[in-house]
C-alpha cells in the first residue's frame, strides 16, 4: 500500500540514514554481536551525520524541527536492516525528550548539545529485579538532605547500562506514596555508582544492557530533573511516544522478514517447484502482508496524531500491543517457511525472530498494554 506520510525531505533523510547504515553499521554487526556492545564511535558518527536528537531546538545543536516522522523513519530503517544493537530511538525518542521536556535551562544546555554530537550517551533507569513493569513496586529510593539526595537501590535490564554516560534514574521519595517519585541524572564515574554485568540476552546480542547499582550516591539538586515529587507523572506523559517508538520499530521489523521470505521461497525448491508456489505457502504470505500493512496504517495515523499533539496513552498502547505481537507472529511463521534453515543462525530470519521476541516485554508487556487499553474503555 502506497504511503503518503512523508515528502521530499524524509525520504532524503531516510536514503541518507540507510546509507549510513549499509556503510557504517551493518557491516561490524558480527563483530559488535561477539564483543556485546557498539563502540562509542559509532555514536560519534552518527552525530556527525545528525541522526541523533535532531529535533533539539537550535540553542542546544539540534535543527528545531519536531517531526516525529524522521525519529519514525530511523525506527523503520534499523527494523528492516534488523540491527537491534545500535540503539539510536533510546538516546533520540526515550530519553533526551525527559531532558528537553522536564529539565530546566541550566541541565538543558548541559547535557543536550553533547547528545547531539555523540559525546553523550543516554540510558534510563527504571526497571528493578522482582518488580518489572510494576513502578508503583519501586524499591529504590532517593532521600531528600536539604542541598542534596542520596540515592540508594538497585536497576537492572538497563540499555545503554554500559555505555552511558548519564542515566535518568527514576527512585521513591515518600515511602507513604508509592507514586511520589523523581527523576535523577546521574552521571559517569559518580562515587557509590556502580555497573554490574552485561546481561547475556537471546537476542540484540550487540546491545549493552547491563545492572546498576546505587550505594548512598549524593546527587546535587541541580541533578534533579523537574519536581522530585512528579516523576510519576513524568513517565505516564512520556510512555505514549515510548510505546509509538517501539511501534514503529515492530512494523519495520515485520516487514523485513516478510520481504526475506518472500525472496527465499521464490527461490528455494521442494517436490519440484519453488515452494512459493504451494497454496499454504501464498496463504500464509497472504496474511501476513494483509496484517503489516494494517498495522502500518495504524502505526502512521498514530505518528501524525502525535505530531499535533493528540495521541492518547490507550492509543499508543494499542499500537504497542498489536505491533509487538505482529512482529513475533511474521517472524516465527517465516520461519517456519524456511524450514530447518531457518534455525540456522548464518540465516538472517534466525536472528530476526529472536530480536523480535523482546517487544512483548519492553517498555510494558503486552499485559500491560491490554491492561491500559481496558481501563481506558472503562472496564
Amino acid at each position: 500500500m502506497k504511503r503518503e506520510l512523508f515528502d521530499t525531505e524524509h525520504n532524503m533523510f531516510r536514503k541518507s540514514f540507510r546509507t549510513f547504515l549499509e556503510r557504517e553499521v551493518l557491516p561490524h554487526r558480527k563483530e559488535w554481536e561477539a564483543a556485546g556492545i557498539v563502540p562509542r564511535d559509532i555514536w560519534l558518527k552518527a552525530g556527525k551525520n545528525g541522526f541523533l536528537v535532531p529535533w533539539v531546538d537550535e540553542q542546544y545543536g539540534g535543527t528545531g524541527v519536531k517531526d516525529f516522522r524522521f525519529d519514525q523513519i530511523i525506527c523503520e530503517e534499523l527494523g528492516r536492516a534488523n540491527e537491534a544493537g545500535f540503539f539510536i530511538p533510546l538516546q533520540n525518542s526515550l530519553v533526551a525528550p525527559y531532558i528537553n521536556e522536564f529539565g530546566n535551562e541550566e541541565q538543558k544546555k548541559r547535557i543536550l548539545p553533547k547528545c547531539v554530537t555523540g559525546e553523550t550517551i543516554l540510558a534510563i533507569a527504571m526497571t528493578e529485579p522482582g518488580t518489572g513493569s510494576d513502578l508503583a513496586g519501586m524499591k529504590t529510593k532517593a532521600v531528600d538532605m536539604g542541598d542534596h539526595f542520596i540515592l540508594n537501590g538497585s536497576k537492572t535490564f538497563i540499555s545503554n547500562g554500559l555505555l552511558a554516560d548519564v542515566i535518568l534514574v527514576t527512585a521513591r521519595t515518600d515511602p507513604e506514596n508509592p507514586h511520589a517519585m523523581g527523576m535523577f541524572i546521574v552521571e559517569r564515574g559518580q562515587k557509590g555508582f556502580e555497573r554490574g554485568r552485561n546481561l547475556e540476552k537471546i537476542g540484540m546480542k550487540s546491545q549493552d544492557t547491563a545492572e546498576l547499582f546505587f550505594s548512598n550516591v549524593i546527587v546535587p539538586k541541580a541533578n534533579v530533573l523537574g519536581d522530585p515529587s512528579q516523576g510519576f507523572m513524568y513517565l505516564m506523559k512520556m510512555l505514549a511516544q515510548e510505546r509509538l517508538t517501539l511501534a514503529c520499530g515492530a512494523v519495520g521489523g515485520a516487514q523485513a522478514a516478510y520481504d526475506l521470505t518472500k525472496s527465499y521461497i521464490k527461490e528455494r525448491k521442494a517436490f519440484g517447484k519453488p515452494i512459493s508456489k504451494f497454496q499454504n505457502t501464498r496463504f500464509k504470505m497472504a496474511e501476513m502482508k494483509t496484517e503489516i500493512d494494517m498495522a502500518q496504517v495504524f502505526v502512521d495515523r498514530c505518528v501524525m496524531d502525535h505530531n499535533k499533539g493528540t495521541l492518547t496513552g490507550d492509543i499508543a498502547c494499542q499500537a504497542k500491543l498489536y505491533t509487538s505481537e505482529l512482529a513475533c507472529r511474521v517472524a516465527d511463521e517465516c520461519v517456519q517457511l524456511h524450514g530447518g534453515y531457518g534455525y540456522m543462525m548464518e540465516y538472517p530470519i534466525a536472528s530476526m525472530y529472536l530480536n523480535v521476541r523482546i517487544h512483548r516485554i519492553f517498555a510494558g508487556t503486552s499485559e500491560i498494554m491490554k491492561e491500559v487499553i481496558a481501563r481506558a474503555n472503562g472496564l
